[in-house]
């Protein structure tokens, strides 16, 4: 292995991957970084047979950061378990329940009654209980542990359900508007009281489901979702029981097909933005909160930092902010206060979760020969 190519040990050295921790919710962790001050010749060790001893390292726990000693010993972050259930799970359960009790009575009602708001409402109470099914199960995916596998865990998966919810209900939205046109060439017979009272219902369930979830929406984007469905459906709810009440009081009867364009009104654009967001998160983009420039110069910034290259920052699931970077130092630097400082000026910017390596002057134009871009 001596006598391999620069290149070949550098694939060597990047493959190896050590799981990384990943913090609980409301827990703000910087992770150790990679020391990395070789020179050119150093890299040609044999990896496969240098031993890291991972467990000498200390990490940086809650702010505290502490020095890796050993330069070869390439600094990793270790899993520890914080699998727990949330305390939101038995929110969204008991929302699911309530929902589909809705949709079932709005569909009977509807189907009864005649109202194109009130299925227009249900088929969007259909397309919540669905997603909230999902997002229930996208949750307790997320709880497992991570592994060799998924290193960073599974709670990518509730963004994942979060974008199949934001599909569903722009889909049940344009429906809705061409039912709607579709109905305002033929009037139909509606019966308001039955309208009414079923609206009257809805409107009780969608308002104690957002009271539920309400203290958990802040959680990540698949509660987001979750939260928004059932926002939507208590608007939605207003919206029949206004337009039954003018139905009933002077008998137009297109007041209710303008009444599920109202709905799908309001359905559309909060879809749109959930779509967007979701998508971002697994495309890997920057989060939209956050200025890169800003980053980049708060690290140029640290006492010690020549140069700053590789920076990359990413939310894990929309709600938690990870980035790795390399920095150049200067001469005659101490690694460890580099190291703490860059890590202390991320946390201000809200990134709790951080890899650095830290490289001596001359180690850029290493990396570019040995590249393969």
């Amino acid at each position: 292995m001596t006598n391999a190519p620069d290149s070949h040990r550098r694939k060597l050295y990047q493959n190896q991957r050590v799981p990384q921790y990943i913090p609980a919710r409301g827990e703000t962790t910087a992770h150790a970084a990679h020391l990395h001050s070789h020179a050119v010749h150093e890299h040609a060790h044999d990896h496969q047979g240098h031993t890291h001893d991972h467990h000498a390292h200390n990490h940086d726990h809650q702010g505290h950061g502490h020095h890796h000693g050993d330069d070869h010993s390439h600094g990793h972050s270790h899993g520890h378990d914080h699998a727990h259930v949330p305390s939101s799970l038995k929110a969204l359960i008991a929302v699911i329940g309530f929902t589909t009790a809705v949709f079932l009575a709005e569909v009977i009602g509807g189907l009864l009654s005649g109202s194109l708001a009130l299925l227009s409402d249900a088929m969007h109470m259909l397309s919540d209980s669905t997603g909230l099914i999902v997002a229930l199960v996208a949750m307790l995916i997320a709880c497992r542990k991570a592994n060799s596998i998924a290193t960073f865990g599974y709670r990518r998966v509730e963004v994942m359900a979060a974008l199949i919810n934001a599909v569903t209900v722009t889909a049940i939205s344009v429906w809705i508007v061409i039912e709607a046109i579709s109905r305002l060439r033929s009037q139909e017979e509606v019966n308001s009281t039955m309208m009414l009272v079923v609206g009257i219902i809805g409107l009780t369930a969608n308002i104690f489901g957002a009271l539920v979830l309400h203290r958990h929406k802040d959680e990540g984007v698949n509660l987001q979702g979750a939260y928004l469905h059932v926002l939507v459906d208590l608007f939605g709810s207003v919206v029949v029981i206004v337009a039954a009440i003018v139905l009933k009081f002077t008998g137009i009867t297109w007041v209710d097909t303008i009444g599920s364009l109202i709905i799908a009104g309001m359905i559309l654009p909060r879809s749109f933005q959930l779509l967007k967001k979701t998508t971002m998160v697994l495309m890997e983009h920057a989060p939209a909160n956050m200025d890169m420039r800003r980053v980049e110069h708060a690290l140029k910034t640290v006492v010690g930092v020549e140069s700053v290259h590789d920076l990359h920052v990413w939310s894990l699931d929309g709600n938690e902010t990870l980035a790795t970077c390399h920095l150049i130092l200067d001469e005659n630097v101490t690694p460890g206060v580099v190291l703490d400082t860059a890590q202390a000026e991320l946390r201000k910017l809200g990134i709790g979760h951080s890899t650095i390596q830290l490289e001596e002057k001359g180690h850029l134009e290493h990396e570019e020969v040995c590249s393969p871009h």
